[in-house]
Parts: structure tokens; sequence; C-alpha cells
């Protein structure tokens, strides 16, 4: 099981899509699904295209385990960049000077912890797949 904190990762999907040939024996986790699953869930306001970096499911994640990570001013701090086509090849810095894409101010320790628990529902799921 390969646990990917950082969404968007085209390697390492690959990597494990490519190991599952003849039978599973690799998962990545979480999916995308697992993170829509986890947003409903915790009923956040914002999907995952609009909320990008350091924004609601973030920003909740942080309040729920470790607020004093988050910079003064974050809940001011949302901001709107959904047009996005050249990302892969313009970097993040070409669509926001902050380095947030999204809504931090819609963020709750609450959610957070509903986050955590639908993922740790998804994840007993996939590791499921994985046993023997």
């Amino acid at each position: 099981m390969i646990v990917n904190g950082h969404g968007g990762n085209y390697l390492l999907r690959n990597v494990v899509q490519q190991s599952t040939t003849v039978r599973p024996r690799m998962a990545l986790f979480p999916a995308s699904e697992d993170w829509v699953t986890a947003r409903v869930d915790a009923g956040c306001e914002t999907g995952s295209h609009e909320d990008m970096h350091g924004g609601e499911v973030e920003v909740s994640l942080l309040l729920h385990g470790a607020p004093e990570l988050l910079r003064d001013g974050y809940e001011s701090a949302d901001h709107a960049a959904d047009e996005r086509v050249d990302l892969l090849t313009l970097g993040m810095s070409a669509y926001t000077s902050s380095g947030i894409i999204g809504r931090p101010s819609l963020g709750t320790a609450d959610k957070g912890a509903a986050v955590l628990d639908s993922l740790s529902r998804s994840f007993a799921r996939v590791h499921k797949l994985l046993e023997p």
C-alpha cells in the first residue's frame, strides 16, 4: 500500500497500475474517488478542482490536527484559479502568487476530522482488496 499525501502524482499512479497486471499486488491510496467521498462526507462546499492547494480540505485537516501550522490571515486568503489549462507546463506560480488555489476560509476542524474518518473507511476497503 502506498499512501500518497500529494494528489495528482501521475508517476505513482502508473507504477501501481503496472504492478497489478496479473493480480492486485499494490494499491495507491487515496484515489480521486476517495477524496470526493471524503469531501461529501465532511460537508465540504468546494470540489477538488476548485480547492486545489491550501484550500478548504487542507486547512480543515490542519485545523483538526495541527492548527499551529496555519499562518495568520488564512481566513481571508481565498483565491480562485479554475482555468489552469497549462498548469503542468507553467506550474502553480502562473495561477497564484500566494500558493493558494481554493477557499481556506471554509475550513473547520470538524470537517478535518470528518475527512479523516471518511478516508479511514475508504482505506479499510482498499486494504481488504490486497488481502491474500
